[in-house]
C-alpha cells in the first residue's frame, strides 16, 4: 500500500512504524497510510533558515517570474490532481475551487513583482524629513525575515491552503513548512512532488510535513512566522503556546466561524436579488459539501420572508443530486471521513435542541454509482432558528458540512445585530439592489467581518461569490474568526517581512534604498541620461538644462492650444483678492516647458513616455520668469517583455524645475514631478549580425566541423540558413504558414524577446529525424551560396522597405522581424557549431 511521505532536508521521507490509516471518502477503502513520527524538526527548520538565502537574496522580479513559471508547470499537471482529488470527497467543480484557485494564487501573487522595487526588499511609503532644509531624513525598508513559514492547514482546501500561503511567502523571500491534515495530505504531496520535480523553487524554499506534527512549535524562533487554518478551538491552543509568547513569534489564525448572509428587505420573491440569494446559499452550502470556512451558516432575511426563503431553498436543495463526485450528474461530494460525519452530527444536535429542522435529516439517501453508509456522505440540512436573540447555539456552533440555519429579522439594525453574534467572521454578504441598505449595512456591520459582499443584479454576473477569497483582498476576520489576515496583496507580503525605520542624509539613504531622495547628491551623467539603456542607468544619474524664459505670448498660446482660459491666465484685471499677482502661467505649460528642456531629440533607447506619477505646483511662475529643470533618475522598476516591443524596463525621473530668478533658496523650487519613460534594455545574448559578423564566423566553420547537439553537417546548416534568407526575398514561396492564426500573433511576439532558441528546436517544414537532401555540389559552394542569399537579403528589403513577406512558423515579416529572427537563427547555428 503506498505511504504518503514527507520532503524534508531536500529528500522525500516518511516516519516510522505503521502509521496512521487514510481513507477514501468515497468508498471506505484505506489507500494510503501516513506518518511522521522521528521526524528531527529542529534540523528541519534549520534547514529552511540556511537554504532561505537564495531566496532572500532573489528580487521581486525574480520571485515573482519564479511564482508564474510554477503557475504554468502545475497546470500542466493538474490532470492527475484531479484524479486524486475525487477520493477526498470533492466534485470537479470543488476541486477547481482547490486546485485551479490554488494555481490562480500563484498568477496572482507573481502579478505583484509589479509593484515593488526591482531589488530583495521593499521601500515603503514616503520620504520623512526630520530637519529644516532636508539633510537629515528617514524611510522604512521591509526586508525578508530570516526564518521559515510555518503553515499548518486544514483538510479542506489541500492544494489551495497550501499555495494561498506559500505564493506569499516566497514573493517575500521566505521558505515554507507546510504541514497538511492527514485525512487529505496525499493530494498536498502530489502537488509538492510536481513542484520539486519541476527545479523552478530553489532547494530549502519549500518542505512538506505530511501529517499532524504536534512538536513544532517549540523550536520555532523569533525570525518565524506560523499560521494556522482549521478551527477555533485548536487555534486558540496554539495561538497561546510558551514557545510563540517567550520568541514573540507572528501567528495568523484563519479559523471556521459562524459567517451570515442577508437577504435585504427590498429584495422580495421574483427580484433577481431574491433568486441569487437562493442559489448563493444552496452553493455554499453543497460547495466542498459545506466543508469551507467561508460557508454561509446563518441566513438572515425579514421575517415576512422567512417562509419564501425556506420554501424556496427547500426546492432549491431537492435538485442537488449524491453519489461518486467523478459524474458530472453528481451535484454533491461527502465530507473527508466518517469521524468529520459524526461531527457535524454533533453539531446539529446542538443547534436543533432549539432549532427545528426544517428540511434534511440523517437517514441514507439515494446516491449516484456509490454506497451512501460505505462513503462519509451526508445530506444538506437546513435549520430553523425563530428566536435568533434568545437562543445562542445557531450563532456559536458550527457544523462543518452542508448545513445552515434560518432565522428571522425586523429591521435591518436587528440583522447588523444578528451578524454581530457570531463573535467575528470571515465573510458575510448581502443582498439588495438598495445601496443605502447595502450602505448602511456595510458600514456598521464591518467592525465583526473581514469582508463584507454586497450583491445585486448590477454585479451578480462578474461576482466571484461570498465564499471565494481573493488574493488581492484580505482573507480573515476579527473574534472567532481568528483575528489574522492572509493574502491581500501586497499587505499580506509584509507580513513576512521585517519593517526597519532608516535614517541618514538624503544621499546615504539614496544608496541604501536604491531610491533617488530629494536633495541628495546629484550623479554627473557623461551623456545625456535618456542616451542610457535600461541597465546603465543608476538613481541619482542627473542633468540640469539650460533655462527658458517664460512669456506673456507662451501663455496666451498655450490657453488658445488647450482651450484652459481660467482667469489667471486670460484676465489680469480679476486678480484683484486671489493668490495671483500677474499673468500666470499654466501649470501644465511649466511641466510642457519643462519637458522640452530636458527630452532627448535623438533616436535611443527611451522607447516612450510611460506616464506622470506625481505633480506639485509650489508657487506660481508669471510671464517673464525664468526657469530651468533638474533632471534625476528617482528609481527603476523592472517590466516583463510584452507583445511586439522590445525588452525595456521603466525609469522614474524625478522633475524639479526652478525659478532661476528667486532671491531666497526656499523659493526657487517651483514644481516636481514624476515622469515615467519606458526605456529599453541592452542586448547582450546575441551577436548583431552584420557582413564582418558573417564573415569571421563563418571563417572558423570547417567541412567536417562537429555540432554540439543536432544531426545537422556544416553544409546542411548552411543550406538551411541560406533557404530562410531566400524565403524572406519570396524566392522560396511554395508553403503554407503552419501556425494557426489564433497563435500568430503570440508566436510573432517571442521574436522580440532575448531568448535564445531551444537546442533541438525542429523547423516544421523540415523532416523528422531525418536530414534534407543537400542543394549544392560542396560545402564551398554552399558557403558561397549563403552569402550571395545574405546580401540578396538586404538588397532587396533596401529597395522595398515597407514590404512584408511570408514565414513558415511567424506568418508575415516585415524587414526589422525578419532581423530580429536572423539573429536568433544564426546566433543559434553559429552555437550548434562552436562559431560563436
Amino acid at each position: 500500500m503506498k505511504i504518503t511521505q514527507s520532503y524534508i532536508q531536500g529528500q522525500w521521507t516518511s516516519g516510522k512504524g505503521e502509521g496512521q490509516p487514510i481513507y477514501d471518502s468515497i468508498t471506505g477503502e484505506q489507500f494510503t497510510s501516513i506518518n511522521v513520527d522521528g521526524f528531527n524538526i529542529p534540523e528541519v527548520l534549520a534547514y529552511g533558515r540556511e537554504k532561505g538565502e537564495i531566496l532572500r537574496k532573489m528580487t521581486f522580479q525574480e520571485r515573482g517570474n519564479m511564482l508564474k513559471s510554477l503557475a504554468f508547470y502545475l497546470q500542466k499537471k493538474k490532470k492527475a490532481f484531479y484524479e486524486l482529488s475525487y477520493r477526498t470527497g470533492a466534485t470537479k467543480l470543488d476541486s477547481w475551487f482547490d486546485i485551479d484557485g490554488g494555481f490562480g494564487n500563484l498568477f496572482a501573487n507573481a502579478s505583484l513583482r509589479k509593484l515593488f522595487p526591482n531589488q530583495p526588499f521593499d521601500v515603503e511609503g514616503d520620504p520623512i524629513d526630520l530637519s529644516r532644509g532636508g539633510r537629515f531624513m528617514a524611510h522604512h525598508i521591509l526586508v525578508p525575515k530570516e526564518g521559515v513559514a510555518v503553515h499548518i492547514n486544514a483538510f479542506n482546501f489541500p492544494v489551495w491552503g497550501m499555495l494561498e500561503k506559500c505564493a506569499v511567502n516566497w514573493m517575500a523571500g521566505v521558505p515554507a513548512v507546510v504541514l497538511p491534515a492527514p485525512q487529505s495530505a496525499y493530494l498536498t504531496e502530489a502537488v509538492v512532488k510536481e513542484i520539486i520535480a519541476s527545479g523552478i523553487l530553489p532547494e530549502g524554499a519549500l518542505q512538506l510535513i505530511s501529517g499532524t506534527e504536534k512538536s513544532i512549535l517549540e523550536s520555532v524562533e523569533s525570525q518565524d512566522i506560523v499560521t494556522f487554518t482549521g478551527s477555533a478551538s485548536t487555534g486558540r491552543l496554539l495561538k497561546n503556546h510558551p514557545r510563540l509568547i517567550e520568541e514573540s513569534v507572528p501567528f495568523t489564525m484563519e479559523a471556521d466561524s459562524l459567517n451570515a448572509s442577508i437577504l435585504g428587505e427590498d429584495a422580495v420573491p421574483g427580484t433577481p436579488e431574491f433568486d441569487l440569494f437562493i442559489r448563493e446559499v444552496r452553493n455554499e452550502m453543497t460547495v466542498k459539501c459545506g466543508q469551507k470556512c467561508t460557508a454561509i451558516r446563518r441566513i438572515i432575511v425579514p421575517e415576512n420572508r422567512i417562509e419564501d426563503v425556506q420554501i424556496a431553498l427547500g426546492k432549491a436543495l431537492d435538485k442537488v443530486t449524491l453519489g461518486d463526485p467523478r459524474l458530472k450528474e453528481v451535484k454533491m461530494g461527502c465530507l473527508i471521513d466518517k469521524k468529520q460525519v459524526e461531527s457535524v452530527k454533533s453539531a446539529v444536535e446542538t443547534i436543533s435542541k432549539t432549532a427545528e429542522i426544517v428540511y434534511g435529516d440523517f437517514n441514507p439517501a439515494e446516491t449516484i454509482n456509490a454506497d451512501f453508509n460505505a462513503g462519509a456522505f451526508i445530506k444538506p440540512i437546513l435549520m430553523r432558528e425563530d428566536q435568533p436573540f434568545i437562543n445562542e447555539a445557531a450563532h456559536t456552533t458550527e457544523a462543518f458540512g452542508p448545513v445552515s440555519t434560518l432565522m428571522p429579522y425586523k429591521s435591518l439594525d436587528e440583522a447588523i445585530q444578528l451578524s454581530k453574534k457570531g463573535k467575528g467572521s470571515l465573510v458575510s454578504s448581502i443582498f439588495t439592489n438598495d445601496d443605502d441598505i447595502a450602505r448602511e449595512y456595510t458600514i456598521k456591520a464591518a467592525s465583526h467581518h473581514g469582508r463584507i459582499l454586497a450583491i445585486n443584479r448590477e454585479s451578480a454576473k462578474q461576482s466571484t461569490g461570498h465564499g471565494s477569497p481573493i488574493p488581492n483582498l484580505v482573507h480573515g476576520g476579527p473574534g472567532r474568526a481568528g483575528g489574522g489576515e492572509e493574502m491581500g496583496g501586497k499587505r499580506g507580503i509584509k507580513h513576512y517581512m521585517q519593517r526597519c525605520a532608516i535614517q541618514g542624509s538624503p544621499t546615504t539613504l539614496t544608496e541604501i534604498t536604491g531610491i533617488y531622495q530629494p536633495k541628495a547628491k546629484y550623479k554627473a551623467a557623461e551623456k545625456h541620461p535618456f542616451a542610457y539603456h535600461w541597465e546603465d542607468i543608476q538613481p541619482g544619474m542627473s542633468l540640469k538644462t539650460h533655462n527658458r524664459t517664460l512669456t506673456d505670448t507662451d501663455i496666451i498660446n498655450f490657453g488658445n492650444l488647450t482651450w484652459d482660459h481660467f482667469y489667471a491666465h486670460t484676465d489680469i484685471t480679476s486678480l484683484e483678492g486671489s493668490i495671483f499677482e500677474q499673468r500666470t502661467a499654466h501649470g501644465y505649460f511649466i511641466i510642457s516647458a519643462a519637458a522640452g528642456l530636458f527630452v532627448y531629440p535623438n533616436k535611443g533607447p527611451v522607447a516612450a513616455n510611460y506616464g506622470l506619477e506625481e505633480i506639485r505646483f509650489l508657487r506660481p511662475l508669471y510671464h517673464n520668469d525664468t526657469i530651468n529643470v533638474r533632471l534625476t533618475c528617482k528609481e527603476k522598476v523592472d517590466r516583463d517583455q510584452k507583445g511586439e516591443e522590445l525588452p525595456s524596463g521603466i525609469v522614474k525621473w524625478y522633475v524639479e524645475v526652478f525659478d532661476v530668478e528667486a532671491t531666497e533658496e526656499e523659493d526657487r523650487l517651483v514644481a516636481i514631478a514624476t515622469i515615467l519613460t519606458m526605456v529599453q534594455k541592452k542586448q547582450t545574448v546575441f551577436k548583431e549580425i552584420t557582413e564582418d559578423f558573417l564573415q569571421s564566423s563563418l571563417a572558423k566553420l570547417q567541412e567536417d566541423t562537429t555540432p554540439n547537439w543536432g544531426m545537422m553537417t556544416p553544409q546542411h546548416m548552411l543550406e538551411h540558413l541560406e533557404s530562410g534568407l531566400r524565403m524572406a526575398t519570396t524566392e522560396i514561396s511554395d508553403f503554407e504558414v503552419i501556425t494557426p492564426e489564433e497563435h500568430l500573433e503570440r508566436v510573432k511576439e517571442s521574436l522580440y524577446t532575448y531568448k535564445k532558441m531551444p537546442k533541438n528546436y525542429k523547423m516544421p517544414l523540415m523532416k523528422e529525424n531525418q536530414l534534407e537532401p543537400l542543394q549544392h555540389e560542396s560545402f564551398a559552394t554552399a558557403k558561397q551560396a549563403f552569402f550571395e542569399a545574405y546580401e540578396a537579403f538586404e538588397q532587396f528589403f533596401k529597395t522595398q522597405p515597407k514590404l512584408t513577406t511570408k514565414n513558415a512558423v511567424f506568418g508575415e515579416l516585415t524587414y526589422f522581424e525578419w532581423k530580429l529572427l536572423n539573429r536568433k537563427h544564426f546566433n543559434h547555428h553559429f552555437e550548434q557549431f562552436n562559431l560563436i
